[in-house]
C-alpha cells in the first residue's frame, strides 16, 4: 500500500496457548457498568466522508445504498443486546456475501457500476456503522458492548467469519486486501488488492497438483485496530492450517512487487482516520519481537512468470539503521546484521505491517514451511481525462480496464505461486 507523498513513508500501504498470546496481545479493556449511556457516539472520521458526492454516487449506481436503511430499520426492532449482536452480524454478513457475489457474476448487477468494483462495500460498510454507532437502543447499552457490536460488523463486513475451506485434497490459500486510501486526497479512489479479494473469496485454481480454494479477506487502513490485534485475531486460527498466503496491497506505479523482507517500524503516514503512528510495530511479547521477517513467496518464479500486463519485481530494498549507527540508511539488497528496521521493500505503512504481522505470526506458530509474504499491486488509476477528483468522474473505460487487469494477474500470480510450492 503506497501512498505517494512524503518521502518518508515510500510504499508502504498474523499449541492454544501462543494462540491465545498471540491474537490477544491488545483486546479493548472492558468498560466498566459506570459507561451505561444512552447517548450516541459522535461518526468518525472515514463516516463522515460518506456525505461527500463521490460516495455517495458510488452508492446510489450499486445499489448499496440500500443496505443502510434496511439496517436502521432492523435496529429499531431489537429488543435486547442478543436480538442487536444478531441483527449486526446478519446484515455486516449478508453485505460480504453481496459484494463477493456482485464480484462474481452472482445475482442482481443493482445499478451501473462495474460489478468490479471494491468501493460499494467500503461506502456501504460505513454506512451500516454511522447508523450503529447513532443507535439509540431500547435497552441499556455499556460502552463495551457497543464496541463488540461494531466489532462484530467490521468482522463479518470483511469477510472475516467467512473462512471455509472444503475438500481435504483442495489446497488451502488465504489472500488478504486492503480498503481504498487517501481518501482526502482524492474520495473516488479504489483499491485493487480490495478489488482483488472480492473477485477471488470461495475461487479455486488449477495447478497440476490439484485443485486450490482460495479465502479472502479485507482489513481497514487504519494504525488502530492494527495495534489491537485485528491481524492476529482473525488469521491466527488459520495458518496452520494454509498451503500458502499472501497479504496483498497497493504499490507502485505500472508494476508489481514481491516484498522480499518486512520491517519492525512504523513510519507514521496518516490513516483513514487521519491518525498517524511512528515507531515500532506493536505485537505481543515485544522482547522476543525482530526487526525484520523475509517472504517464503517463491519470488523467482513469480517474477519469471507471464503472468499478465505488469512486470512483476523481486524487491530487495530496505532502509535500516546499521548496527552502532544512528541514521538510515537504503539498502538495495536486505538489511545487515543488526541493524533496526526503518521501512522493509513494502515501506514503513500498513501493508508493510500486514506482511510483518503475518510473517511473525508464522514463524511464532513454528510453520517455516508454510509460503507466505506480501504482495504489492500498480496503483489503480483513473484514465488521463479524468484525474481530477473536483471535476472528474467516479469511473472511466481506463480505470475499468486497469483494474480488472490488476486482478485478473493477482488471481494469476496466486495460481503460479501455488505450483511453484506444490
Amino acid at each position: 500500500m503506497t501512498h505517494q507523498l512524503p518521502a518518508t513513508a515510500r510504499i508502504g500501504l498474523g499449541g492454544m496457548a501462543l494462540l491465545l498470546v498471540l491474537a490477544g496481545s491488545a483486546l479493548p479493556a472492558a468498560a466498566s457498568p459506570a459507561d451505561t449511556s444512552r447517548t450516541p457516539v459522535e461518526a468518525t472520521v472515514e463516516e463522515r466522508r460518506l456525505d461527500r458526492a463521490a460516495p455517495r454516487e458510488i452508492l446510489r449506481r450499486s445499489g448499496f445504498d440500500a443496505f443502510a436503511p434496511r439496517f436502521e430499520q432492523a435496529l429499531k426492532h431489537a429488543k435486547s443486546y442478543a436480538q442487536a449482536e444478531r441483527t449486526v452480524t446478519r446484515h455486516a454478513s449478508e453485505l460480504w456475501r453481496r459484494a463477493v457475489d456482485r464480484a462474481q457474476g452472482r445475482g442482481p448487477a443493482t445499478g451501473d457500476l462495474s460489478r468490479g468494483d471494491d468501493r460499494p462495500l467500503y461506502w456501504a460498510r460505513l454506512a451500516l456503522s454511522r447508523e450503529l454507532r447513532a443507535w439509540t437502543p431500547r435497552f441499556d447499552l455499556d460502552d463495551r458492548r457497543r464496541e463488540t457490536l461494531r466489532s462484530a460488523l467490521e468482522t463479518a463486513s470483511r469477510g472475516q467469519s467467512d473462512l471455509h475451506y472444503r475438500g481435504h485434497r483442495t489446497k488451502r490459500v488465504l489472500v488478504t486486501g486492503f480498503d481504498p486510501f487517501t481518501l482526502d486526497r482524492d474520495v473516488r479512489i479504489g483499491n485493487p488488492s480490495g478489488a482483488s479479494a472480492l473477485a477471488l473469496d470461495g475461487t479455486l485454481v488449477r495447478t497440476p497438483d490439484g485443485p486450490a480454494r482460495i479465502e479472502t479477506v479485507v482489513f481497514p487502513v487504519r494504525w488502530a485496530d492494527f495495534a489491537e490485534g485485528a491481524v492476529e485475531r482473525a488469521l491466527a486460527r488459520h495458518l496452520p492450517h494454509l498451503d500458502l498466503f499472501t497479504t496483498v496491497s497497493q504499490g507502485r506505479q505500472g508494476r508489481f512487487d514481491v516484498e522480499r523482507t518486512n520491517g519492525a517500524w512504523r513510519g507514521g503516514f496518516a490513516d483513514n482516520e487521519n491518525t498517524s503512528s511512528t515507531g515500532l510495530v506493536p505485537v505481543a511479547d515485544p522482547a522476543t519481537q525482530p526487526q525484520w521477517t523475509s517472504t517464503t513467496l517463491p519470488y523467482r518464479q513469480l517474477t519469471e512468470a507471464d503472468t499478465g500486463r505488469f512486470p512483476v519485481y523481486d524487491n530487495t530494498e530496505v532502509t535500516e539503521i546499521p548496527a552502532g549507527g544512528t541514521q538510515p540508511v537504503t539498502r538495495p539488497d536486505g538489511p545487515t546484521p543488526g541493524s533496526a528496521a526503518r521501512a522493509g521493500g513494502g515501506g514503513d505503512y500498513l501493508s508493510n505491517e500486514i506482511a510483518y504481522r503475518v510473517t511473525l505470526l508464522r514463524d511464532r506458530l513454528r510453520l517455516p514451511g508454510l509460503p507466505g509474504g506480501h504482495l504489492h499491486t500498480p496503483v489503480l488509476r483513473f484514465g488521463a481525462e479524468n484525474t481530477d477528483p473536483q471535476t472528474g468522474t467516479v469511473t472511466d473505460p481506463d480505470f475499468e480496464r486497469n483494474r480488472a487487469d490488476i486482478v485478473d494477474q493477482v488471481r494469476e500470480l496466486v495460481r503460479t505461486a501455488v505450483t511453484a510450492t506444490g
